[in-house]
């Protein structure tokens, strides 16, 4: 009986001691593997946790990543999954994904025409900095969007028309011409807000 009660406490402490080394483990991923994650030439993705300094001064600071530890890396970031406010935004159930056509203009007299008095179809006078679109009719002046590539990513509305713009056709506003041709022709799936 003794020797049973024996086995049952060193099964105990062999548990935490596994337990306190599988924890130790993920605050080491987290700290020194996870910090180092670099995806599609993004920058690097920093996480932070709060470790007492003590750890921190042990844990060794490596200026290049070695093959084994790019081969952990890849391995298992094929687990991690992480969103873009893109795909947050369309999960929300407010926002509709609208494949477009999508190009730029400026206020100028090759871009506008006669409409080159600085002042949008919904009666807004263009101001530095600004930044919004120019839509089909059927999207009323004040109807959120957030286009990739523009505005970094942040909703802008529609304040404005076109003659050439009609159905799921997009022409964003550039203060200058150069930047408006810099933009070029894309097709993008576009964010529409729906409420």
């Amino acid at each position: 009986m003794a020797k049973k009660s024996t086995t049952l406490c060193g099964g105990r402490k062999r548990s935490i001691r596994v337990a306190v080394g599988l924890v130790l483990a993920s605050v080491v991923l987290t700290c020194i593997v996870f910090s180092r994650i670099v995806s599609a030439g993004r920058p690097i993705v920093y996480l932070q946790a709060t470790l007492p300094g003590n750890l921190m001064a042990s844990v060794p600071q490596a200026s290049h990543d070695t093959v084994q530890e790019q081969e952990l890396i890849a391995s298992l970031m094929q687990f991690v999954v992480v969103k873009t406010d893109h795909e947050k935004l369309t999960e929300s159930g407010h926002w509709q994904v609208v494949q477009m056509r999508v190009t730029g203009y400026c206020p100028c007299s090759q871009c506008c025409g006669a409409f080159s008095d600085g002042i949008t179809a919904n009666n807004h006078h263009i101001q530095p900095g600004d930044t919004f679109v120019a839509a089909d009719r059927s999207y009323q002046f004040g109807t959120e969007m957030v286009i990739p590539g523009y505005n970094t990513g942040q909703p802008v509305e529609v304040t404005d028309r076109g003659g050439a713009i009609k159905g799921n056709r997009l022409d964003l506003f550039f203060h200058t011409h150069q930047e408006a041709l810099q933009w070029g022709v894309q097709h993008l799936d576009v964010l529409i807000k729906t409420e």
